[in-house]
């Protein structure tokens, strides 16, 4: 019987929202039943997120299927409506169904739906480059989505929250944390507008087979400059020791300059989880220097 909460993924979450997420927490199993009754679906397996729980599942023919579940109705509804205006287009996720009051989105499954995380710069980046494009080139929506300033904010909210006290606080002073903050702000207030994926680093790209490639999952939707989406791909030939020209310019299509002072601003942000972990590598070295 898979566990459809662990300690370790309660943890994460009450990390991600307080305290207050336990009751939610509590009655997850519940709702977990509820609705693979309503959808006929089987859990498979439970995999860890920090913004709620993602079941990989069967239907009743055992086709695969993705039933995400989250605890702010608000993260659920922009996640959905955001694939919905990104429906049809080959290079992210379809929504199967939703239900936003119980904070749940039925997603397609993608075989074989490895992350690209880890790879380094060994990605595919014409694919990439590609998934980019579609992304931004719907029409704006009509819906009212957060705008990039409002997710930027956020970001550095929950990242002073995390830096106090932890491992990284040393190697990260809040001083160049707020700086960042303040360089991230001005360029959110410029460029050009799109509708942003918001949370598009290797961890949310999955490679979805030959015939599909690469595809995006896990929105954080805003309204805002496109060369946002970029940042954690012009970064990733740095991990290998390559420079951040290397990256941007194997991302044509996007203001090179603004993606480069995209990556400056958020390098900190980008450091952060391995300090947190206690692991300082010349790679999270030359973040703090690009962001000082």
């Amino acid at each position: 019987m898979t566990a459809i909460l662990d300690d370790a993924a309660r943890a994460r979450l009450v990390d991600r929202f307080g305290p207050q997420v336990g009751p939610w927490c509590d009655a997850l199993p519940a709702l977990v039943a509820r609705l693979t009754e309503r959808w006929g679906l089987t859990v498979v397996e439970a995999r860890p997120g920090n913004t709620g729980r993602t079941l990989m599942c069967r239907g009743t023919e055992g086709e695969s299927r993705v039933l995400k579940l989250c605890p702010d109705q608000e993260v659920t509804a922009g996640e959905a409506t955001a694939l919905l205006t990104w429906a049809g287009l080959s290079r992210v996720v379809q929504v199967l169904d939703a239900d936003l009051e119980e904070g749940a989105v039925l997603l397609e499954g993608l075989e074989p739906g490895t992350q690209l995380a880890g790879r380094g710069a060994d990605v595919p980046w014409t694919e990439v480059g590609d998934l980019l494009a579609q992304l931004h080139s719907v029409p704006l929506p009509r819906v009212q989505f957060p705008s990039l300033a409002t997710r930027v904010g956020q970001m550095f909210e929950l990242a002073e929250r995390r830096l106090r006290g932890s491992a990284a606080e040393s190697r990260l002073p809040l001083d160049l944390l707020h700086h960042a903050r303040a360089r991230a702000e001005d360029l959110a207030t410029g460029g050009p507008v799109a509708l942003l994926h918001g949370d598009l680093h290797p961890g949310n790209v999955l490679d979805a087979g030959p015939a599909r490639g690469t595809v995006a999952i896990d929105p954080r939707p805003c309204l805002g400059d496109p060369a946002f989406d970029a940042v954690d791909w012009a970064l990733l030939p740095m991990v290998a020791g390559g420079t951040l020209d290397d990256g941007v310019t194997k991302l044509p299509g996007l203001d090179a300059d603004r993606v480069r002072a995209w990556c400056a601003a958020l390098a900190p942000l980008v450091a952060m989880a391995p300090l947190r972990a206690g692991r300082s590598t010349p790679f999270t070295d030359a973040l703090l220097e690009m962001a000082r």
